[in-house]
């Protein structure tokens, strides 16, 4: 299946931003700052890649319409580039950048191949000859260009259609001269479109309006017959006008036809209108236009009236575009048919027939981010997908009617789709949440409405999730309620449930139903995610502190906590629970706003609930690599344990999660991912979607990278990069009625360049999931204007023809700000009078004396003579000076007149004043109340007026402070009216908290609701804000101090976490002061502050149990750094207790560590075995605690704290007598050991735990004679303590008699002399005979034929569990790409599938391969420890780690501690040897070399530690070895030898036994060059040189092995190593031949698979209680060490030996022991 996506949307309101290549059937189009390329030749459209370079939104495209450049096209961009790329390479072959403005408009030449003409808003014209790079930029009219074209008929003609509707027609070798301008349009010219052939008069039929259509310029016209080129324009004013442009004549008119389905009554039609017009190829009297609302109609120009014209896609409803189409442009089809490509705006791209005028096919594009994605549980290949265009595309992924088959749905949404879920049981029944709040349910298979829930949420829905009912609803069965109910989660941090039967009803929180079951006072975190678990029984809450809740159903009874995270929780999915092995359907995985992955495993918790909630703090499995947050995550439903991640590094990462490995990294998205999901029908197919507005579809197998790319963080890339662009959008330029300029008008608001807000995952606020600020494509250009008149003109015109001036550039640059005027400051001792309250009065008495005069005879006159003329205008009009002088309804008309010319100067208080003087105080404050104008004098003088006019203006005055924003102003003048709640709500409302708070704690009660409420909503702020102390002193405040202690504890930091747990602990709240104690001390640990740490637990008897494990960590930490052993670093000092003794090189008596430890703890903490009560306290602390198991990616410090851990439960049980516990806790501490991958760090805790190694068994056999459960742990110890002395002494006498040259069969080591370099477990290669034998005289331990039975069966049922994958595997590929693999004899499918080249068959047989080896991939075993037997089969013989014992149970890859490298060892043997066994000693090597050995074997090197936790190395005999790097490792890879390697062997060169023989060590010799050797590798020179430095041994036989399965490689960028093929899921493929019927069907696998099981449980119990070394692996060891020394071992052992491999192991194997035991009779 090939890959396929969903595009951006093509860009609006653009005169040509798509076009097609007619020669190769290509289509363009822009898409945001993209051109995407459609392969439209093969009848379906099939996107073949993206031209991405441009940093703004793509404004103009055009293929090369030249034969032979069909694959070179050109863009221009809002960034002011036009580039030219190649389609092939994808790659930018040339750009240049002459524009100074936005371009609008781009073409290419169909006459020059090397013309390439663009223009932009501000005129310029700018022509580019790329071949030679040359440009030239005129500037024939200062007008807006919105299209233009190059003549297909004249070289030098580009036609150019300007926004107020002029058409020119300019000379481009004359300097942009014009030749012709066209007018008649009354709107912007939206489209132009020569006709392809040049035209005859006669062929073009007349005008509907005749008198309309024969003009020139306004002159009638003659009929003309002469040829002529033809030009078509569609404009905003609904016409097409053709115009003769070899004399400017317009030759006809049509108008667009008002058709049925839009109707004449629709007012948008013409408002929002794009006439896009395209004469098709090889047509010239067919003309394709776009018309009102998305129809296309086909113009006959040699017909008239209503037959002039015909619509496309009539034959059916919905072929149709539903809105304006913008660009239109044609190809010939495979079969030669004539198609039409349109863009709309409905976010379609349509291919139609011009022959049958029908729709071929329609690809559905996106307007917005991909929010969600959500698979049908019932239709599987239903792929709902969320946008923020408003709408949801429901599409069928499977469907037969093509790969596009997408409904769209849109009624009743209005809002950005950021959460979809499909019902569990019901198809068509589909839920989504928005961005405003809402959550409605959509039937997709009908045409209503979808139903909303009235209950709306305040803020983004981010997670929706169908479950069982929950109180008080109705529980299903009843029939009062639906079996399932909806739950949604959203911004504000609330989870509500919705009954679907009635969304009318009111939603319930299910907050109030958690508080009351688990009786919980505190305040709840935020909620921020849910997921129920498929049974429908657990409900798993994620929150917006980092906290996961499990709840048991339907009471929600809290089960657990999970508290790994510290930031808001994304995404939480539950495993799928139809896996092999059913522990894995406990597994949770959780993302948050950090970079990390984890999965808990939940089993013990939901099994066996205990009475108190429990609380995780390690997870079960950590997956890391991601460099900025995690979105979303999707397991997949065709593999145990697999994952995918998406996160805003713009990459998908799937994980492999039970062995923490990467194993792809997807990298398509040119944006943050928001969604993914995993096909439900194609195991290797994964949907992701993002803010690049694409949802895309890609193959795990495909993938070239394994882990996401290395660097900052994506985001604050994103951050950085937006940061530096700048508005180009102008003052005053307006938006046109119709919109935005780009692909989505809802989500475009601010004219401005958008700033980018994280997407998807909640940022709102408190770093919660952010909601997309809408990036349309045309954020920084404007939409069309409706009228001419308001467009933006420049103020000067410049001549035809007159280049472009250069200051033209600077027009659109801000002018320089001018200087201020310094005033001159005024005289010191003057000050400036303030404005006068009479000045009218005062400025009549400054008039010219004879008015003085006048005034004064005409109030002599008004004060003695009665009824004096003018008495009544006194102090109004001219005379108002004579107010102060008359009576007092003078002095009023005086005051009214000043007052009103106060009024008209500005100066209201003045005239306030004046009416206050009059006594006036109500109609001032009427007045003022008015006009909004109220002051402090004003309302100081209110009580004059009366109470009720005081109240009436301190509540007016309230509102006019609160308008400006004076908010504590206002409050204090309602203290004067006693509304203190008011006042307190008020400053609460405009969230001035501190000054609320100060005020309600002073005119309140202490107990008042209302200072709850808030420090409640103070709190929330403050916690939002990122200030915790603030929001603790809140909390603290209104006696909740868990609260406050959690937030707090947010920061995460070793000072807030100890504050936190101080104040938990002081206010009572014991449990949480405990759990913030033991993260603070963790915390301390990690930076080695040992004294520190135990100071934070301090002397908590609650936390003893923590207290020991401290110190026995801290023990451990000092006795391995004498070793010499890496344990973790840390940037600061490490400080350690006294009683730890001296550090590392100091000298210090041997004492183990279990008495240091018990030393320390009598020391330091009074534990002795006296107080049994405490330490019964101290065993029911730590067994209270359980530990994940450790695994190879486990961190070397939280590893050595599980290794503390357990041999404190080791202690403590010995103390009190529980020997059965403690000899299992010590057992446990070797087997985490080798699950870590780390062989020496188990020497090195047997040797500091056991120094005695077996000797201590008898006294506790005799202690544990009542306890079978207890023996059978103990017998396990001693399995792994004497396996792991086997593996030492072999190394030994390996490495001595490689140094020394004895033979391999002396029967005794000298004691004189120095042994090898490897570490020591107190078995010294020089101690007698005798103590050796006695040290394995318990070595037959190991030969326990129940295990061996146990680890056959287990082995064998992995096999079939592998066989039946591959089957499955192979049937689904039959499904998805049909009987492509042949038929089997039967006529039925058969299920063969050929053997990858990594893959090795059952018999032995590997591939050829021309490069190295690859892994080969073993099966997932059952629980058993040893190495693992796949590898141990590999070549008869133990080939497997050189690294460790391996247990079955682990993870393939290896870590730092101990990682097991993929080493190819070549051995040299010489045929004259006369030992049959030489050579037959593995050499240990350098994790980065690889050694050779002659026929004089060289001293083995012990290889060097890695920065953690590994071996010690001999210098010495390092510097002996002759090494040759061909051995890949990972860095600090701690290795072990082997016994003895066999070669893989292939039947067509496989050697005979007496060649086996003459070989010298049982081993098949090499094969001459190019004879098909499986690595394919050349001689090496410097083997040749030292063979030729030797000759007296001889010619020596080269062997290549592989000796381990390692890591797959990758690059430093992350990338796979293409050098080597990775396994997949189909591994196991080549080595079975499956089909139908017979020995490999279904039907036998599974009855093999009973039969396996049934005898399993015939095993007992007890032998299946505890792990095992490889029973299989231990008898090999020990033949090859008879080998080596045939007296050490007790002579019965071989023999049993063999016995065991006869009975339980493998054809190889049992042909291995027989090689090594008789290598002559073989």
């Amino acid at each position: 299946m090939s890959d396929r996506l969903l595009p951006p949307s093509p860009n609006w309101y653009l005169g040509r931003c798509s076009d097609a290549a007619p020669a190769a059937a290509l289509l363009g189009f822009g898409a945001k700052n993209s051109v995407f390329l459609l392969d439209v030749a093969r009848g379906r459209p099939q996107i073949l890649g993206e031209l991405r370079g441009h940093t703004e939104r793509v404004t103009g495209f055009s293929f090369c319409p030249h034969a032979g450049h069909t694959n070179t096209c050109a863009s221009s961009s809002d960034d002011g580039t036009v580039k030219i790329w190649d389609t092939d390479t994808k790659a930018v072959l040339k750009e240049h950048t002459a524009h100074l403005a936005t371009i609008t408009a781009l073409h290419w030449s169909p006459l020059r191949k090397d013309l390439v003409v663009s223009g932009d808003e501000k005129g310029v014209v700018v022509c580019w000859w790329h071949l030679k790079d040359d440009t030239q930029s005129w500037f024939p009219e200062p007008r807006h260009i919105f299209c233009l074209s190059c003549s297909p008929h004249s070289e030098e003609h580009v036609a150019l259609g300007y926004r107020d509707g002029m058409i020119v027609i300019i000379d481009v070798s004359r300097k942009g001269a014009v030749v012709h301008r066209l007018r008649g349009h009354d709107g912007e010219i939206q489209a132009l479109s020569w006709c392809p052939q040049l035209c005859d008069g006669r062929i073009l039929g007349r005008s509907e309006n005749a008198a309309e259509a024969d003009w020139r310029n306004g002159d009638v016209l003659k009929e003309e017959s002469e040829q002529f080129c033809a030009l078509a324009s569609g404009s905003r004013d609904q016409t097409i006008r053709i115009w003769n442009c070899t004399n400017g004549k317009g030759m006809v008119t049509l108008k667009l036809p008002q058709l049925k389905r839009r109707g004449a009554a629709d007012v948008g039609t013409k408002e929002r209108i794009w006439l896009a017009v395209h004469w098709p190829r090889n047509s010239p009297t067919q003309l394709v236009s776009s018309s009102f609302g998305g129809e296309l109609l086909l113009w006959d120009l040699v017909k008239g009236g209503r037959q002039r014209w015909s619509v496309l896609g009539q034959s059916s409803d919905g072929q149709n575009h539903s809105r304006i189409v913008f660009n239109l442009s044609s190809v010939s089809g495979e079969d030669g048919r004539s198609l039409l490509l349109s863009t709309s705006m409905d976010r379609d791209v349509k291919c139609w027939d011009l022959a049958t005028l029908e729709c071929c096919w329609t690809l559905p594009t996106l307007g917005g981010f991909a929010y969600s994605l959500a698979f049908s549980p019932v239709n599987s290949g239903s792929l709902a997908v969320g946008v923020g265009d408003g709408m949801i595309r429901v599409w069928d992924t499977i469907s037969l009617q093509g790969p596009y088959d997408i409904k769209t749905l849109w009624q009743a949404i209005k809002s950005k789709v950021t959460s979809l879920c499909w019902h569990p049981t019901k198809e068509s029944v589909l839920a989504f949440g928005t961005d405003d709040g809402k959550v409605g349910i959509n039937e997709i298979y009908s045409n209503k409405a979808p139903q909303i829930s009235s209950s709306y949420h305040r803020k983004t829905v981010y997670a929706l999730a169908w479950g069982p009912p929950l109180p008080p609803v109705a529980p299903a069965g009843t029939g009062d309620g639906p079996a399932l109910t909806l739950y949604s989660c959203a911004g504000e941090g609330i989870i509500l449930q919705h009954n679907p039967w009635r969304l009318n009803a009111e939603a319930q929180d299910i907050n109030r139903l958690i508080r009351e079951t688990n009786a919980i006072k505190h305040k709840l975190p935020g909620r921020s995610e849910l997921s129920w678990k498929p049974d429908g029984k657990v409900l798993a809450i994620g929150n917006d502190d980092g906290s996961i809740e499990v709840y048991q159903a339907p009471l929600l009874r809290l089960l657990c906590t999970v508290e790994t995270h510290h930031k808001l929780i994304n995404a939480i999915r539950w495993h799928h629970p139809h896996s092999l092995d059913p522990e894995l359907s406990s597994l949770i995985a959780s993302a948050s706003n950090n970079a990390t992955i984890y999965v808990h495993n939940l089993r013990t918790v939901l099994e066996n609930p205990s009475g108190t909630p429990a609380t995780m703090t390690e997870p079960y499995r950590t997956l890391s690599g991601h460099t900025a947050k995690v979105t979303s995550l999707a397991w997949s439903p065709h593999h145990d344990a697999r994952l995918v991640s998406a996160s805003y590094d713009g990459t998908a990462q799937v994980w492999d999660v039970l062995k923490e490995e990467p194993v792809c990294n997807y990298r398509g998205h040119a944006g943050r991912l928001l969604g993914v999901q995993w096909s439900p029908v194609d195991a290797d197919c994964i949907w992701t979607g993002g803010d690049d507005f694409t949802v895309r579809q890609w193959e795990v197998s495909k993938q070239e990278h394994t882990r996401p790319p290395a660097g900052k963080k994506y985001s604050d890339l994103e951050r950085k990069k937006f940061s530096g662009l700048k508005s180009k959008s102008k003052k005053g330029k307006k938006r046109s009625e119709v919109g935005p300029v780009g692909q989505d008008e809802k989500e475009t608001v601010d004219p401005s360049p958008p700033t980018p807000v994280d997407a998807g995952v909640r940022e709102e606020e408190r770093e919660c999931r952010g909601e997309e600020q809408s990036v349309s494509n045309g954020a920084s250009s404007q939409a069309p204007l409706e009228d001419a008149g308001s467009r933006e003109n420049m103020e000067h015109a410049l001549p035809n023809g007159t280049q472009l001036p250069a200051s033209l550039g600077l027009q659109g640059r801000k002018d320089r700000p001018k200087e201020r005027k310094r005033e001159k400051p005024e005289a010191m001792g003057k000050r400036k009078k303030g404005p006068s309250l009479l000045p009218l009065s005062a400025a009549n008495d400054h008039r010219c004396k004879e008015d003085l005069q006048e005034d004064c005879v005409h109030l002599a006159r008004i004060r003695h003579q009665q009824g004096c003329e003018g008495e009544a205008a006194t102090g109004s009009g001219d005379r108002v000076q004579l107010g102060l002088f008359v009576d007092r309804p003078a002095l009023h008309r005086m005051l009214d007149e000043e007052a009103k010319n106060h009024a008209e100067a500005g100066h209201t208080d003045l005239g306030y004043q004046l009416l206050l003087w009059k006594g006036d105080v109500k109609g001032a404050l009427e007045t003022a109340i008015e006009r909004v104008e109220l002051n402090d004098t004003l309302v100081a003088m209110a009580p004059m007026a009366g109470y009720a006019v005081w109240v009436r203006a301190v509540e007016a005055f309230v509102k006019q402070l609160c308008f400006q924003e004076h908010y504590v102003k206002a409050a204090t003048l309602l203290l004067s009216l006693h509304r203190v709640y008011e006042a307190v709500r008020l400053l609460q409302s405009h969230q001035l908290f501190r000054e609320a708070i100060a005020l309600a704690k002073a005119r309140l009660q202490p107990d008042d609701p209302v200072l709850r409420e808030l420090y409640t909503g103070w709190a929330s702020l403050m916690e939002k804000d990122g200030h915790y102390t603030l929001a603790a002193k809140c909390y603290l405040a209104m006696d909740s101090p868990f609260d406050a202690a959690k937030v707090l504890a947010r920061k995460g930091d070793v000072a807030s976490l100890g504050a936190a747990a101080e104040v938990a602990a002081v206010s009572g709240e014991g449990a949480l002061a405990s759990q913030l104690q033991s993260r603070c001390a963790l915390d301390l640990v990690a930076q080695r502050d040992w004294p520190g740490a135990q100071e934070v637990v301090g002397a908590s008897e609650n936390l003893l149990g923590l207290r020991l494990v401290l110190c026995t960590l801290e023990l451990l930490c000092r006795q391995l750094d004498r070793r010499g052993a890496v344990t973790w670093r840390s940037v600061s000092v490490p400080r350690y207790h006294g009683w730890s003794g001296p550090g590392e090189g100091s000298e210090r008596p041997a004492v183990s560590l279990l008495d240091a430890v018990l030393a320390a703890w009598r020391d330091g903490f009074d534990v002795t075995m006296i107080d049994q009560e405490r330490l019964q306290q101290a065993r029911r602390q730590l067994s209270a605690t359980e530990h994940a198991e450790s695994t190879a990616n486990t961190p070397p410090r939280l590893l050595l704290f599980h290794l503390s851990h357990e041999v404190s439960v080791s202690l403590v049980c010995a103390l009190v007598s529980a020997y059965g516990d403690s000899v299992t806790a010590l057992l446990h501490v070797l087997v985490r050991c080798l699950r870590a991958g780390n062989f020496t760090l188990m020497q090195d805790m047997g040797n500091m735990l056991l120094p005695t190694g077996p000797e201590f068994i008898p006294d506790l056999e005799a202690k544990l004679t009542s306890d079978p459960l207890g023996l059978a742990a103990l017998q396990s110890l001693r399995a792994f303590l004497c396996y792991s002395q086997l593996y030492e002494l072999w190394w030994k006498l390996g490495a001595e008699r490689s140094r020394t040259g004895v033979e391999e069969g002396k029967d005794e080591c000298q004691g004189d002399k120095e042994g090898g370099g490897g570490p020591s477990l107190g078995i010294s290669a020089l101690e007698p005979l005798a103590e050796a034998r006695s040290r394995l005289a318990g070595s037959g331990c190991l030969l326990s034929v129940e295990h061996a039975k146990l680890q056959a069966l287990d082995r064998r049922a992995a096999e079939i569990q592998r066989a039946v994958a591959a089957l499955v595997n192979v049937h689904l590929r039959q499904v998805a790409h049909g009987p492509a693999l042949g038929t089997g004899p039967g006529g039925g499918p058969e299920a063969e599938v050929k053997p990858e080249p990594e893959l090795e068959s059952e018999a032995g047989v590997r591939s050829a391969s021309p490069t190295r080896p690859e892994p080969v991939v073993r099966p997932e075993a059952k629980p058993g420890v040893g190495l693992d037997p796949v590898m141990v089969r590999e070549a008869g013989v133990i080939t497997g780690p050189v690294v460790r014992p391996k247990l079955e149970t682990e993870p393939e890859v290896g870590h730092d501690l101990g990682a097991r490298p993929e080493l190819k060892i070549v051995l040299e043997v010489s045929p004259t040897s006369t030992d049959p066994r030489v050579g037959s000693d593995l050499a240990q090597t350098d994790p980065e070399m690889q050694c050779e050995m002659g026929p004089e074997p060289e001293p083995t090197v012990r290889p060097k530690t890695g920065p953690d936790l590994g071996a010690r190395h001999n210098p010495e005999l390092e510097s002996e070895a002759r090494v040759r790097p061909e051995c890949e490792t990972r860095p600090g890879a701690t290795v072990r030898p082997e016994p003895v390697i066999e070669p893989k062997v292939s039947p067509e060169n496989e050697t005979r036994p007496e060649e086996e023989m003459e070989s010298g060590a049982g081993v098949r010799p090499e094969t001459e060059p190019g004879d098909g050797h499986e690595t394919g590798a050349e001689p090496d020179p410097e083997a040749r040189s030292d063979a030729e430095k030797a000759p007296e041994a001889g010619p020596t036989t080269r062997l290549e092995l592989e000796a381990e399965v390692r890591p797959e490689p990758t690059l430093e960028n992350g990338s796979k190593d293409t050098s080597e093929e990775t396994a997949s899921s189909r591994q196991c493929e080549g080595d079975l031949t499956l089909c139908a019927e017979g020995p490999g069907s279904m039907v036998s696998l599974t009855q093999e698979l009973q039969r396996v099981y049934r005898e399993r449980e015939t095993i007992a119990e007890i032998v299946k209680r505890h792990p095992f070394p490889d029973v299989s692996e231990c008898c090999l060891l020990i033949l090859s060490l008879h080998s080596l020394a045939p007296s050490l071992l007790p002579p019965d052992l071989p023999s049993r030996s063999l016995s065991l491999l006869r009975d339980h192991g493998s054809d190889r194997e049992r042909h291995s022991a027989i090689r090594i035991s008789c290598p002559d009779t073989v």
